[in-house]
């Protein structure tokens, strides 16, 4: 094709930046490690803050606005995003792998052109490690890109951007549909339990419930090869009742049980919730483990699941939104006798199946 050129990955990009992050012990930064980058949107979600002494061993990469991160560890599953101003002078973890392009190259040309099965296809092919598949940096930079002048990368762009737009449109109106049932569920079930028979008693979870928070593990400690437990990271791992494991680990540190109503207290998704239906799992700081005592879990759930705006109201933090534990150790609920908790569990159980939600264990 006239005006176009064909260059190894690893001349159309600036060097990158290592940093490291305890050299400055007390300073705040935000962490994008491996499971941030959504295969779903290409984009960042829901970064870790950290102290520098808290940085965990890979977390040495420095990202600016602009540049295109692209996760070497399991290659296809094109974890690809490009960094948006918030992180700007941020950090990420050594398994990306950190283009950031030369002036005549347009990075969401270079973006477009990860997503290509000519890119994802020689990673597959160079990707080794039977458990924990990986490509090496300078796999990657000896990879070749062809490009025409920049004009023609900002029109093809450009048409790529309204392309995915409109697809993003119909994502989002077909997901608006589906809250819209949701709610009305939502606004069911509050009503069952607003009706709850005489005789019950206001208390807090506190009273009736544990709390497990949950913990960080470093990037390097978990895979997605199905080794040791699973681990969720946040509620990117939600079903729309049950929790779907994508990541394992043999180093846990903080486990639900099965039964536990698991809440998300970091993060865009304050308040979400999901029933843990498996014997065990490992949480991360983002989420917290919510068990019963003394009181049917599933209508703890039915409580809980109604609850998001509430706990939404009460995040507070700019670049994380989180709640903590007294938020949710505080919150009241009418708790009627078992036989009347089975009844609205049933109840609820009945709206669901008209609704055709599933979302009552």
């Amino acid at each position: 094709m006239a005006g176009w050129v064909t260059k190894p990955l690893g001349e159309v990009i600036f060097r990158g930046e290592t940093v490291d992050p305890t050299k400055s012990p007390h300073k705040d930064f935000l962490y994008v490690d491996v499971s941030c980058v959504s295969k779903e949107t290409l984009t960042i979600q829901e970064p870790t803050r950290l102290k520098g002494a808290e940085a965990p061993s890979r977390a040495r990469r420095s990202i600016k606005n602009g540049d295109v991160i692209f996760a070497t560890i399991r290659p296809t599953l094109q974890r690809i995003a490009v960094v948006p101003p918030s992180l700007d002078d941020q950090v990420c973890s050594t398994g990306y792998f950190v283009f950031r392009t030369k002036p005549y190259l347009s990075n969401r040309f270079l973006f477009y052109f990860l997503q290509t099965s000519h890119f994802t296809d020689a990673m597959e092919r160079l990707q080794a490690g039977a458990s924990y598949p990986a490509v090496n940096d300078k796999q990657v930079s000896d990879q070749e890109i062809s490009f025409p002048p920049l004009a023609e990368q900002n029109r093809i762009v450009a048409t790529l951007d309204e392309a995915f737009e409109s697809i993003a449109t119909a994502i989002t109106n077909t997901e608006r549909a589906l809250a819209g049932v949701r709610e009305v569920l939502d606004s069911s079930v509050e009503n069952v339990l607003a009706h709850c028979g005489s005789g019950g008693r206001w208390l807090t979870v506190a009273d009736i419930c544990d709390l497990i928070s949950g913990q960080h593990i470093d990037a390097a400690d978990y895979t997605n090869a199905g080794n040791g437990i699973g681990y969720l990271t946040g509620p990117s791992d939600f079903g729309d009742v049950h929790p779907i494991v994508t990541k394992w680990t043999e180093v846990p540190k903080r486990n639900a049980l099965k039964g536990d109503i698991l809440i998300t207290v970091k993060g865009s998704g304050v308040g979400k919730v999901n029933w843990l239906d498996i014997d065990e799992v490992a949480i991360s700081r983002q989420l917290m483990a919510v068990r019963a005592r003394g009181i049917d879990a599933a209508y703890v759930y039915a409580v809980l699941r109604t609850k998001f705006a509430y706990f939404q109201s009460l995040a507070t933090g700019a670049a994380i939104p989180g709640i903590s534990r007294v938020d949710v150790l505080k919150l009241p609920m009418l708790v009627p006798s078992p036989a009347e908790q089975r009844r609205v569990i049933l109840k609820i159980d009945k709206l669901t199946e008209l609704v055709g939600d599933g979302a009552c264990p």
